[in-house]
């Protein structure tokens, strides 16, 4: 059927049969207990905890849309991935304070060093976060994927986009309901390993396919190898001059990626994402104590390096084959008229890269990596809203729910999310860029979030009015600019008035609008803290680093010894070297 071949569809349906076997297996151990059903038991071990986070952090953003980005704007966006030494914030400096508060979830630490109204906020900030990009975007994407490679497929009035879509999430919302973080975590380990061989098979057959890596220089041009050269406008010498043109507005309303969002709002995404995000840290919860968990963050931030290589580049390799003329069918779909990339036609790169590159059997094995990660990231995010609405939400209102019924809760709570899921896609299908889509709404539920967390733990002087102030201004701000942004981006003939705020509003670039959020949450946090009585120290014991106990110390200290420096001292070398090969 459509590209693939008898021998690739074996190899699919051995995939399944592999992942569905995990997932039996794991059901069929012990879940009726809460912290069994939403944190495996707290047994998982490092290797699962870092190919888990890796799995579900890897998705519909990666296989579509930053594969999408590579073939229109080159390495532009790498920087998001490189930012995999915030996974070293969180083995180093969170995990500690995590572990040993023995939290279920992100908004529980909350709840610990503030209060229960700021758990309750944060619960029901994320549960909407999640159906706004996780859910939908990565149903979304699945769609995406099976409208590639089979795009003939019909069934009951429905083309291969909803029924890829529909496929991807009914499977995985099953085993996400039955078996719980284990099963989410231990498939996902397996769906890391079939990931990366898939990837790196597309990445050496596209290479392959353009001649090799000079040809592929020469055919899409130096510039599109540059970390900087894509974010900084014409005209602009150094890299890390102001962005300064003759429309002086430009440093504020300016639709590349500028120096000064880069180097300072995308790490506040990135921190917030890696080191307090549910749908990350749900795995490093599950680990039996501080040095698996540690360990398990670490091996995850090597990990997370991958994605230059396994999607960004592959991405490249897609525009140049398609702008050679190499692939007929790549550059109809994706060159326009003009000779330009079409951006809309190019998040189907990497799918296109399975149906035209590879050969037989080998583009069955890319395909179930393909699904590996859509189910994983989907998992992740299916299995993180049912802990957050189990045990933030309804738990609250029923103190003295029994483990059976906070398990059921949970499972139910999937299914919901399922459902909410799917009726968001007529919304997402007509996303203009996935990757920018996802990395813009991020941009604004970010900053409330992480400063809350990180100032509370480095400052035992700020209380839950100063952290409810922050959350709730921040989260104004947010959804303040998300409602101004919406017809802009679902009405492509709308347009403000020129010069109103509500245009000015629009046209500020997403991450210089986020870093205003957080400069506003920080001073509304010290602010509002520093006006009102101080906290009761004793209350916050161990959570914060003012009000950690001697012992608190010595435990820490005896979790991590040489390696643990060592591996993190060479990720940080690996990164600089990416940045110094990849400057143009």
């Amino acid at each position: 059927m459509g590209i693939l071949a008898a021998l690739d569809w074996v190899i699919i349906f051995a995939y399944f049969l592999l992942i569905l076997g995990i997932a039996w297996w794991v059901i069929k151990q012990k879940t009726d207990t809460a912290s069994d059903f939403f944190l495996a038991g707290r047994h998982l071990g490092w290797f699962v905890v870092g190919t888990s986070i890796f799995a579900s952090n890897i998705g519909s953003e990666h296989l579509v849309g930053l594969s999408g980005t590579g073939a229109t704007d080159g390495m532009a966006l790498a920087h998001y991935e490189l930012q995999a030494w915030c996974l070293l914030i969180l083995a180093w400096v969170m995990i500690p304070f995590y572990v040993r508060s023995k939290v279920y979830t992100m908004p529980e630490f909350l709840e610990r060093r503030f209060s229960p109204l700021a758990r309750t906020l944060l619960s029901t900030v994320s549960l909407i976060a999640y159906v706004l990009t996780k859910i939908a975007v990565g149903i979304f994407a699945g769609g995406i994927v099976l409208s590639v490679l089979l795009p003939e497929l019909q069934f009951m009035g429905m083309n291969s986009f909803w029924i890829g879509s529909i496929i991807v999430i009914v499977l995985t919302g099953i085993y996400t309901a039955l078996g719980g973080l284990r099963a989410v975590a231990y498939t996902e380990a397996i769906q890391a390993i079939v990931l990366i061989i898939g990837s790196l098979s597309v990445l050496y057959y596209g290479i392959q396919a353009i001649g090799g890596w000079g040809p592929l220089v020469d055919t899409v041009g130096s510039e599109m190898f540059n970390l900087w050269k894509p974010i900084v406008p014409e005209g602009v010498n150094s890299t890390w001059a102001p962005i300064i043109t003759d429309n002086q507005m430009a440093w504020y309303f300016n639709d590349q990626y500028p120096w000064v969002g880069m180097l300072f709002a995308a790490p506040i995404v990135g921190l917030w994402y890696w080191t307090t995000d549910q749908y990350i840290v749900q795995r490093a919860l599950g680990a039996p104590n501080e040095e698996q968990a540690r360990q398990g963050s670490i091996f995850a931030a090597f990990l997370k390096l991958l994605p230059v290589f396994l999607f960004i580049i592959p991405g490249i390799i897609a525009f140049a084959l398609a702008k050679s003329g190499t692939i007929a069918e790549m550059q109809q779909h994706m060159i326009g008229a003009n000779g330009e990339v079409i951006r809309e036609n190019a998040q189907a790169a990497f799918p296109m890269m399975v149906a035209y590159i590879l050969p037989v059997g080998i583009r069955g094995l890319v395909v179930a990596g393909l699904l590996a990660a859509l189910m994983s990231s989907l998992a992740g995010v299916f299995h993180a809203s049912s802990t957050l609405f189990t045990m933030d939400l309804y738990n609250k209102i029923k103190p003295q729910t029994s483990d059976q019924e906070l398990v059921w809760v949970g499972r139910v709570a999937v299914g919901v999310m399922i459902v909410v899921g799917l009726l968001w896609i007529p919304v997402i299908q007509g996303s203009r860029g996935l990757y920018d889509y996802l990395q813009g709404i991020q941009s604004y539920l970010a900053p409330p979030i992480f400063v809350v967390f990180f100032m509370g733990i480095f400052n035992s002087r700020l209380n839950k009015e100063g952290c409810l102030s922050a959350l709730i201004v921040g989260i104004v701000l947010g959804l303040f600019r998300l409602a101004v942004d919406t017809p802009a981006f679902l009405m492509d003939d709308f347009a403000y008035t020129e010069g109103s705020f509500l245009w000015i509003v629009n046209n500020i670039f997403f991450q210089y609008y986020s870093l205003g959020m957080f400069l506003i949450c920080i001073a509304v946090m010290v602010g509002v803290s520093y006006a009102t009585s101080a906290p009761d120290q004793r209350k916050i014991s161990g959570l914060t680093y003012q009000t950690l106990t001697e012992e608190d110390k010595r435990e820490s200290r005896a979790s991590w010894g040489t390696k643990e420096v060592v591996w993190s001292v060479l990720l940080m070398v690996i990164i600089f070297v990416i940045y110094i090969y990849f400057q143009g």
